[in-house]
């Protein structure tokens, strides 16, 4: 969810990136280390803050948490319990909550179901152990991650044997997932407790709906006291297991190893897949994706006569391309041989006056800001507001707008500083001066500034509009009571009003009033351009979760909305065909710096109907959608092209890139460009992903650590690249060593 006016900026040395959601002891939001290191911070809500009590459970469950650390949970990072709003920061998990899961994509069943049930016991007994009890296990509190369940918010938690903190006459936990006990007498509650909550949580994970459902929580919880559960739902034998674990009487479920047991047993694993298969299946040659309005070609059936012949065939095929790869590709920096005729045919001629050139963006900058605040900048640290970079190529020119530097114009033929905006407020501090780009349009570029004060503190937000030929400011406005809210589509600037209540519409050149618009009652709205039109994904401004959502469609005339369709899981990443096209993230790497995707969405703005397809494990790093195909490129220099309409690997290949950022096709669609952090550019022939080139290092101070990606952009038929430390240059694809 976007952050809202009076949300901090920081917290704790963390920069605070949005609202993650709200409960009634404080707001979780995503944050983001100067490392690039991303985590859940929460913080107790304001008027709580001055109550011994809520300040107690808070450093109850920061210790709590702290006592468990299981690969199931999610580990505490951080915490200040003695902070003016205490807070805390534990790893951030990018997955759905079970809750959001069942509800945008229905019951599970088969591996999932496995993998969470033995995911839960094994939580809850890292969590008994460490002698706590959650005390709140429910659908909205498990998160699934792609390598399994994580259980978070030990909000109500306590030691097993601690009874202070627990109040009389205040109903802690939610009903359809509360045990008998918590109902009657809150301080006898022990670990079976946790069991009964589990078994809740599975008949809703399996069913849809919990044992126990009813149309009042007051209802709900005399059924959980007096009536037994629904279960018919439930197949067997799990039925019998879910029994047991839901029996009124404590000592009658089943303890957490013999529930692991009746787990494997009720829930087999399914039988492997014919090795054979699992290979052909990996080396057969990718087909072409099926048109839109058409399935996807079935796999051929095969005889098992033939595939040892069929395997055969291949590792011939892979000897020959082995001992080609060896005389031909040498990925060391240095433009392989036969790839300058490859790349010349899939790009358009240079422009006239082009050479190669090289120029530091921040280093020009250094001066521009006060002078108090000196001293070089490491990187370029921005997120634009239309994800396609710190820098974009129009008419000719290069536009860049990064944090610590005033927006700027470069020429694109040769490198030369056209001008540098004076736009930012006098006294601004360089590490106070966070601009976005917003968008470039009827020759203006329109930046969201975010100003701080000399503690890094109380952001001052305002959109400035900049002539593009001259660089002069046109005018200006502060911004709403929400940040990160305001877009640039179908020629327009559309942004909340004061109230945020409703939607404006401005006029790039000048600023003016087009219309204003109403927006869905009791929401929060953030919008997005895709394919020349605005979007909107308006969530429950009371939803503790970020969820219950829904997608509209924005008329640029007059700012009507219409519902689409309930939000996609994902975030937008582009268009197939006609269809808006969402990535679901699924964990973190290892060591926290890569993203993985479990999922794409399309999603047909025009009737709403859904098409979702699975991504593998190779889909991971910095993805992008480009002509109808995903490219995933890994932090290794790994390129997996996969088909979004089936979530099939069409090819895949292995460069020397490290951390390359997203990869981009040339205007015909012939060859894929992406850029590392050092600078180094490769090309890879789109069809089929063979490896063109790879050019030498470009970077002056490489950065690995900001999250922010190296950027490839055109100039005709000329690259243009960005990188994490302010370096930007241009190269000629067909001569890729000239300097």
């Amino acid at each position: 969810m976007p952050l809202r006016k009076d949300d901090p900026r920081s917290v704790g040395g963390y920069r605070i990136v949005d609202r993650l959601g709200a409960g009634g002891m404080g707001v979780v939001y995503r944050g983001r280390s100067r490392s690039g290191r991303e985590v859940a911070v929460k913080v107790v809500h304001d008027q709580y803050a001055a109550d011994g009590v809520f300040r107690a459970r808070f450093r109850q469950e920061i210790a709590a948490v702290r006592k468990v650390s299981g690969a199931f949970t999610a580990p505490v990072v951080d915490a200040d319990a003695e902070a003016a709003r205490p807070w805390m920061a534990t790893q951030y998990v990018p997955g759905p909550s079970l809750a959001r899961l069942i509800r945008s994509q229905g019951a599970l069943s088969g591996p999932e179901l496995r993998s969470l049930a033995l995911g839960l016991v094994e939580a809850l007994r890292d969590i008994h152990r460490a002698g706590v009890v959650h005390r709140d296990l429910k659908p909205g509190n498990v998160l699934m991650a792609d390598d399994g369940p994580r259980v978070i918010d030990f909000g109500i938690s306590r030691a097993a044997g601690n009874q202070t903190l627990t109040e009389t006459g205040h109903l802690m936990g939610t009903p359809p997932f509360m045990s008998p006990e918590q109902l009657t007498d809150s301080r006898s509650v022990g670990p079976q407790s946790d069991v009964f909550s589990l078994g809740a949580l599975l008949v809703f994970a399996v069913c849809g709906r919990g044992p126990f459902d009813a149309d009042s929580p007051y209802l709900t919880a005399y059924r959980v006291m007096h009536e037994e559960p629904e279960l018919a739902a439930v197949p067997e034998p799990l039925r019998d297991v879910l029994a047991r674990c839901l029996a009124k009487d404590p000592a009658a479920r089943p303890g957490l190893d013999e529930l692991a047991r009746d787990f494997v047993a009720a829930l087999p694993e399914e039988a492997a897949e014919d090795p054979l298969t699992v290979i052909l299946g990996s080396l057969e040659p990718p087909a072409e994706p099926a048109p839109l309005d058409q399935e996807p070609p079935r796999p051929k059936r095969r005889f098992r006569s033939r595939r040892l012949l069929a395997v055969t065939g291949t590792a011939c095929a892979l000897g020959l391309a082995l001992t080609a790869y060896l005389l031909l590709g040498r990925p060391d920096g240095t433009a392989q041989a036969g790839a300058e005729a490859t790349a010349a045919a899939s790009r358009d001629g240079l422009p006239e006056g082009w050479r190669p050139w090289k120029t530091t963006v921040l280093q020009a900058a250094l001066p521009a800001l006060d002078p108090e605040a000196a001293g070089t900048s490491s990187s370029i640290s921005v997120s634009t507001g239309d994800g396609s970079g710190p820098c974009r190529v129009s008419g000719g020119a290069v536009y860049c707008v990064s944090e610590g530097a005033l927006p700027l114009r470069v020429d694109a033929r040769t490198g030369r500083t056209d001008w540098r905006a004076a736009v930012a407020p006098p006294g601004t501090k360089r590490d106070g001066y966070s601009p976005t780009a917003l968008g470039l349009v009827d020759g203006v570029l329109l930046v969201e500034q975010n100003v701080a004060d000399q503690h890094g503190e109380n952001f001052k937000a305002g959109v400035v509009a900049v002539d593009a030929a001259g660089g002069r400011k046109l005018w200006s406005r502060p911004l709403s009571d929400q940040l990160s809210e305001e877009t640039v589509s179908a020629g327009l600037l559309l942004a909340p009003d004061a109230t945020g209540r409703a939607l404006t519409a401005r006029a790039p050149r000048d600023g003016s009033l087009r219309w204003t618009a109403p927006l869905p009652t009791g929401r929060t709205c953030i919008f997005y351009d895709a394919g020349g039109r605005p979007y909107a994904e308006c969530v429950r401004e009371d939803s503790a979760t970020g969820e219950d959502g829904d997608l509209y469609a924005v008329a640029p005339a007059d700012g009507r909305m219409r519902r689409i369709a309930p939000a996609p899981a994902g975030r937008f990443t582009g268009m197939v065909g006609a269809r808006l096209a969402y990535l679901e993230m699924g964990d973190m790497g290892e060591d926290g710096s890569e993203s993985t995707y479990r999922s794409v969405e399309l999603i047909d703005p025009a009737t709403g109907v859904r098409q979702t397809a699975k991504l593998g494990p190779e889909c991971r790093g910095a993805v992008s959608l480009a002509r109808s195909t995903l490219y995933c490129a890994a932090s290794n220099g790994r390129v997996t092209a996969v088909s979004p309409l089936t979530g099939k690997r069409l090819w895949q290949t292995a460069t020397t890139l490290v951390q390359p950022g997203e990869a981009v096709t040339d205007p015909r669609g012939r060859t894929v460009y992406l850029a590392a952090v050092s600078g180094q550019v490769a090309a890879l022939d789109a069809r089929g992903g063979r490896l063109l080139w790879q050019s030498a290092s470009h970077a002056d101070r490489p950065v690995t650590d900001t999250g922010i990606p190296a950027q490839v952009m055109f100039d005709q038929g000329a690259l243009v690249v960005s990188t994490p430390d302010g370096t930007l240059f241009s190269l000629d694809p067909g001569h890729p060593d000239r300097t």
